[in-house]
């Protein structure tokens, strides 16, 4: 879910007790819909953010988001870990060790819950990734806990410390870091290493991440030739950075993405987001065709992007507590 998404959805549930939201969260009623869902889940963030200013309001809100781990939904859930991860907050540490090792989690589950960990930047999450990398029978989690156990030693490295790095225009914490300003790459230098599969793969998501921060057309026209890569992974990621930046030209390669009926379905999500945050006229009646998708996690994707599109395009749209 790209940046933007976030913001409109963490705007404020009125007369909400963090209580009211975590019942809307796991849908207590049985009857909230999962864009309502979303809204109380990034209304719990942003009180589980302020952990320094208000801990116990924040520990409470980190335990009533992991309270949705119980979901069946696998888009509510990996949204619950990545949400968990973008806190800054270690109490979310431990649910996230308990989701990442629990293989009765989907995959796409798992995976989050390893790049919040990566996120998070806890050392002592270190043990747990490792172990989970060596063990988990998904490619795309052990990939995942790679990533992350690369990104928490170069955040406590003299390397992290000291290099010059764009300031970002996103407020995410990324899986990796954007390549170092103190080497000049021109976007077909960062392409090759983009694409290159000998190269480890944190060293190409920080060429991803730099090609995100130029921002222009070609760099997103080269990050768009990742789409052809053999990981899940990092086609999702790719996905994911279209959602943040916005950019129209690359609407119909999102939408060719999001056909592939033997795409795995973490990929097509990702895609269907992107393309509801991108929010161009072109993108309504593409994201209309899959509200009845047979992968349940794309047709929930659809659901929740074409009422993002609505409420960009609209300002009417309402997520009425209930």
């Amino acid at each position: 879910m790209s940046t933007d998404f976030e913001k409109r959805l963490e705007q404020q549930v009125d007369d909400c007790s963090l209580e009211q939201l975590r019942d809307i969260l796991v849908n207590k009623s049985g009857q909230t819909q999962l864009t309502n869902r979303f809204r109380a889940l990034f209304n719990l963030k942003c009180a589980a953010e302020e952990f320094e200013s208000k801990p116990e309001d924040a520990s409470k809100a980190a335990k009533y988001i992991a309270e949705a781990f119980n979901d069946d939904s696998e888009l509510l859930k990996h949204e619950v870990a990545y949400v968990l991860g973008q806190t800054k907050n270690f109490e979310c540490v431990p649910y996230l060790k308990e989701c990442v090792s629990d293989l009765n989690q989907q995959c796409m589950v798992r995976h989050e819950a390893a790049e919040a960990l990566g996120a998070l930047g806890d050392q002592n999450s270190l043990d747990i990734l490792e172990k989970v990398r060596k063990e988990d029978p998904s490619l795309e989690v052990r990939e995942t806990c790679e990533l992350a156990i690369d990104r928490i030693r170069w955040q406590h490295s003299e390397k992290g410390a000291n290099e010059k790095l764009q300031p970002s225009l996103y407020s995410s914490i990324d899986p990796a870091p954007p390549l170092s300003l103190e080497k000049d790459y021109n976007i077909p230098e960062l392409e090759k290493l983009l694409n290159d599969s000998k190269k480890p793969l944190f060293e190409r998501y920080r060429a991803m991440f730099r090609l995100r921060d130029i921002g222009t057309d070609e760099a997103a026209l080269a990050l768009a030739t990742g789409f052809e890569d053999e990981s899940a992974l990092f086609k999702h990621e790719i996905a994911y950075v279209f959602g943040q930046m916005g950019n129209t030209c690359i609407v119909p390669k999102l939408i060719e993405v999001l056909s592939r009926k033997n795409e795995e379905p973490m990929v097509r999500h990702e895609a269907a987001e992107a393309l509801g945050s991108i929010a161009s006229d072109d993108v309504l009646p593409v994201l209309k065709s899959y509200l009845n998708d047979e992968v349940r996690v794309v047709r929930e994707s659809a659901h929740v992007a074409l009422d993002m599109y609505e409420y960009e395009n609209s300002n009417e749209l309402e997520y009425a507590p209930a």
